[in-house]
Order: structure tokens, then sequence, then C-alpha cells
């Protein structure tokens, strides 16, 4: 099969598209002939040489698709379903081999090259603000780099759930997405003290839940901005990843700290996140109510393209790659 290979650390001129051997489905898994695979911070990141698969994952790129089924195994799956999956590695090709576990049905309605862009930022965002920072009806969430695939997931779910999300962006075009989707507050960071932004809308207050793709950079501000019992949970290291924490500005506001990552985490426990994402998510996709964010596609031979275009940081939204067919 073709497959996007990464032929030494750097920038977006490493990868190429080679031959390489298909995937052998093991007990549990299915096999997924690609039609759209999503690209994600983590891509970049491995592509660098600073993220590497972990064991027993695919050494290619690539952390969900959409497609369909080659080879259900043993799984309540039948060969042709329409599916969307959660990967630890692989999306970037014409097959992958996933744990049955980790694979959803296509939300009814829903073209299969733009069901590509769910599985992980529903993944990442439901598991996040819900199950580890247990964000509430009425609570105030602040959403860094609420524009992108991240980003928008996480202000609809937000609103959705009935919470109050705040944003971060780095433009006004990306404020506009996040405020046309309903962010109660619109924050330029390039322009704004996010911190004193926080204060102004919240009456100094502050916000319950911070959902942080930054890291180190804005570990003294997130706490200042967090209100009492706040919940900060870092799931990106895009500005570092180590920084002083002031433990008692923690302990004065009896605060929690977490950080998290998704593809490196048991199949039982992704498992149990898709479960969730189908029962909590999926009836709003259907409903309309969350929509997949979708800025731009690309077919799999300009995947160079495709991660120039990423790294620009002028995207709103996910970036999808199209797989059609060997001819």
């Amino acid at each position: 099969m073709r497959a996007v290979v990464i032929t030494e650390p750097g920038g977006p001129e490493v990868l190429s598209v080679s031959q390489v051997a298909a995937p052998q489905i093991g007990p549990g898994e299915v096999l997924i002939d690609v039609v759209a695979a999503g690209l994600n911070r983590a891509d970049v990141q491995q592509r660098k040489g600073l993220y590497p698969p972990p064991p027993g994952a695919s050494e290619y790129p690539g952390l969900e698709v959409s497609g369909r089924i080659a080879d259900a195994g043993e799984s309540g799956f039948s060969v042709g379903d329409e599916v969307v999956a959660l990967l630890s590695g692989g999306g970037y090709a014409e097959q992958v081999a996933v744990p049955a576990g980790q694979v959803l049905r296509v939300p009814p309605g829903m073209g299969l090259v733009t069901a590509a862009a769910l599985p992980e930022v529903a993944a990442t965002v439901y598991s996040n603000l819900f199950l580890t920072a247990h964000l509430q009806a009425g609570e105030r969430v602040l959403i860094h780099g609420g524009s992108g695939g991240i980003g928008t997931m996480a202000v609809q779910l937000a609103l959705a759930f009935g919470a109050i999300p705040l944003v971060t962006a780095g433009s006004a075009a990306k404020l506009d997405v996040a405020r046309g989707l309903g962010a109660a507050t619109c924050i330029n960071y390039r322009e704004q003290d996010f911190v004193a932004e926080v204060a102004a809308a919240t009456g100094s207050e502050g916000v319950d839940v911070i959902l942080d793709v930054v890291g180190a950079k804005y570990l003294e501000q997130n706490v200042q901005a967090l209100a009492v019992g706040g919940r900060l949970v870092i799931i990106g290291l895009q500005g570092g990843a180590r920084a002083e924490l002031n433990l008692g500005a923690l302990m004065t506001k009896r605060a929690s700290v977490a950080g998290t990552t998704l593809r490196g985490r048991p199949v039982a426990e992704k498992t149990a996140i898709m479960a969730a994402v189908r029962e909590h998510v999926w009836p709003l996709i259907e409903s309309g109510r969350v929509k997949a964010m979708v800025d731009r596609t690309f077919p799999l031979e300009r995947v160079v393209e495709a991660h120039q275009y990423f790294d620009s940081g002028e995207h709103a939204g996910k970036v999808l790659l199209t797989v059609a067919p060997s001819p």
C-alpha cells in the first residue's frame, strides 16, 4: 500500500509517499480502507523527531481516519461499513489496522471525508473537558487556540453542555470563527492580556476550567486566570515543557493542574473514551448542534503542502488528507 513516511526529522519536506507493507489485523482489530485522515499537532511533532510513536504503534503519522471496513475480524462491524477511528499512528496511508473499540460508525448524514475531522478532536475534548476537568453547566471555560480543530470542537461542546466558553486566538479572523460558534468572550492574545480580559469578562472571578495547548509559556497566567476551585488541563506544549509553578497561588485558589495525552493510552482507556464520545457527542453531531469544522483538504500526494499549510497557522478548523485508491 501507499503510506506517508518520514525520511528524517525535519520540516514538511521530509515527508514522502512510498510503497510499504500493508498492515495485518491482530486479535480484536479491524482493517480500514482509508478515505481521509486528519492532521494533528502530534503529527508535526513526530515529523520533527520530538514525539515518537508509542511502543507497538505504526511508524507512519496519522492519529485519525475515516474509511470503510475492509476486514471486520471478530468485531460487530461488517465489511463496507463507513467508520471513523482513533489511532496511535498509521493514518496517512491507504489502510490501517485498529482495535475495534476505537472505531465508531460515521454519524448519519455526514460525508465520509468530513467525518475524518471528528475522532481525535471529539475524543480529546470530551475526555479532557468532561472526564478530567468535570466541566459543568453554568461554568466558564477558557479555551486557548479557539479556532483550531480542538478549539472549535471545545467551543461547541462547552455550549452544548451549558458551559460558557471564552477563547484566545491570534487574529481577528480566527476570533470571528470562534465568535460565530458562540464563544462569549474572544481575546486576541497578540494584542491583549488574556488574564486581564478574563478578569473583565468574569467580574474578577476567573474561569472554572482552562483547556491549554500552550504549556509552559502560559502556566503562570493560567493559574492567575483560574477561579477558586478552578481546573487547568494541559494538553499541548507549543509554548514549552518547563516552567515554575507558584504552589501558593494554586493552594490559595484550591485549584488543580492536570496534564494529559491521548495517543499513548492503553486500548481499554481509548475504548472507554470512544464509547463516551458515541454516547454523548455523536447525538449532538447527528442533531446538527455540533459540526465538524474542515478548513481545507489535500490529496495524500500533496502531504508536504498540507503540512506547510498546517505549520503556517492560517487554518481555522481541521486540515485533512484524502486518500484515493491506488491505480
